[in-house]
């Protein structure tokens, strides 16, 4: 029974290793992830080591789709992460990426694209954003928006109060970039991608709602409407002028906010970057994560948003279930810990008991090398 005891206790040691051995790969990359959930940097590095040991051959994979849709910007991301993760592409691949960038950045795609922004007010690369930027620098794309959505209004007609609200801003904004000789720039770009991902519907739903009700802070409307009912895009000077009297200034804190982390997405991971990001962004939290992943890891973040989603901003797993791999890997230690305390127990309790019972056969049989006491009497009387 006792014997029956000590090998319970080894074969409860034995099953806590195998399940601790099992748990153990899943409780190392929960804690890692856990630790790492305020870095986003971090936390995107964890995940894509997770998806390329996966499958190794997901960036080239991700280098010819991009190719084949024309994104010769996402491939070239893709490109700047297999090198980082010294993944090897073919010479003949990493060729065609080359010549696909150098082609974008053409004078002649440049200049085409340049002027398609200007003219349409939409952003899809650093061309045409240079372009809706210029448009708006010189408020005629602001005040062609404000106008426009403010007729909406006026009439009664669907009115789009992100737009009207980041025209708005954007005229104040324009104003302070003037002043600072450049200096607001980032921010006047991040606020007319936002604006532009809004109009080409690449805003996310849950940030294009949080937008929304800021926009709708921003804006007087009923004396926006008489600003517009008095100005014109050809008399932008009057216009400018009207439009800020319905400008909240005490109101905009939040938007420019966001344009900012926008701004800094745009410059270290290019207008696509800043595009996709808005397109997965659920609230201004995930865009100023976006910010300091783009700081980090540069001309890589299209690439780890692309694999990665929202992922690459956020726990992809609840941390509650992260906790449990966590927990339950502690379980299993306190479990093999428990065993050997066991082990340990019987094992000297057996150890005690043998030399006890050794003990007393030795006692037992010196006691019967002993004389006994009539041998000993009679050797007296003699």
């Amino acid at each position: 029974m006792k014997r029956a005891g000590l090998s319970l206790a080894v074969a409860g040691m034995a099953a806590t290793i195998a399940v601790g051995a099992a748990l153990w790969p899943h409780a190392r990359d929960a804690f890692a992830i856990l630790a790492a959930q305020d870095e986003p940097s971090e936390l995107a590095d964890l995940g894509i080591n997770s998806v390329l040991r996966n499958n190794p051959a997901l960036v080239a994979e991700n280098i010819e789709a991009a190719l084949a849709a024309g994104d010769a910007d996402l491939a070239g991301s893709f490109t700047e992460l297999a090198r980082d993760k010294n993944i090897a592409i073919s010479e003949e691949l990493s060729t065609r990426v080359n010549d696909a960038v150098t082609d974008a950045n053409s004078s002649s795609h440049f200049a085409k694209r340049f002027a398609v922004g200007l003219v349409t007010g939409n952003a899809e690369d650093v061309a045409s954003l240079s372009g809706t930027v210029a448009g708006d620098l010189f408020v005629f794309g602001d005040i062609r928006d404000v106008v426009r959505e403010s007729k909406h209004l006026a009439m009664g007609e669907d009115t789009d109060h992100l737009v009207l609200g980041l025209a708005t801003v954007g005229l104040a904004v324009t104003a302070a970039t003037y002043v600072s000789v450049g200096g607001a720039l980032p921010v006047r770009a991040g606020l007319t991608m936002v604006k532009d991902a809004r109009k080409v519907g690449r805003l996310g739903e849950g940030l294009m709602l949080w937008a929304g009700r800021s926009a709708r802070e921003v804006v007087d409307g009923p004396m926006l409407q008489k600003a517009v009912a008095s100005g014109s895009v050809l008399r932008p000077g009057a216009t400018v002028n009207a439009i800020k009297a319905a400008f909240r200034a005490e109101k905009a804190g939040a938007l420019v906010r966001l344009a900012k982390d926008v701004g800094r997405i745009g410059e270290k991971a290019g207008t696509r970057g800043a595009l996709d990001t808005l397109r997965i962004a659920e609230g201004p939290k995930d865009i100023a994560r976006a910010a300091r992943l783009a700081e980090s890891k540069g001309g890589q973040t299209r690439a780890i948003l692309k694999l990665l989603g929202r992922g690459a901003l956020l726990l992809a797993a609840g941390a509650f279930n992260l906790s449990l791999w966590v927990f339950s890997a502690l379980l299993a230690l306190f479990g093999f810990l428990s065993s050997i305390k066991a082990i340990t127990e019987r094992a000297t309790m057996a150890y005690l008991r043998r030399k006890k019972a050794r003990r007393q056969r030795e006692q037992t049989a010196a006691a019967a090398l002993l004389p006994g006491p009539a041998l000993a009497g009679a050797a007296t009387c003699g």
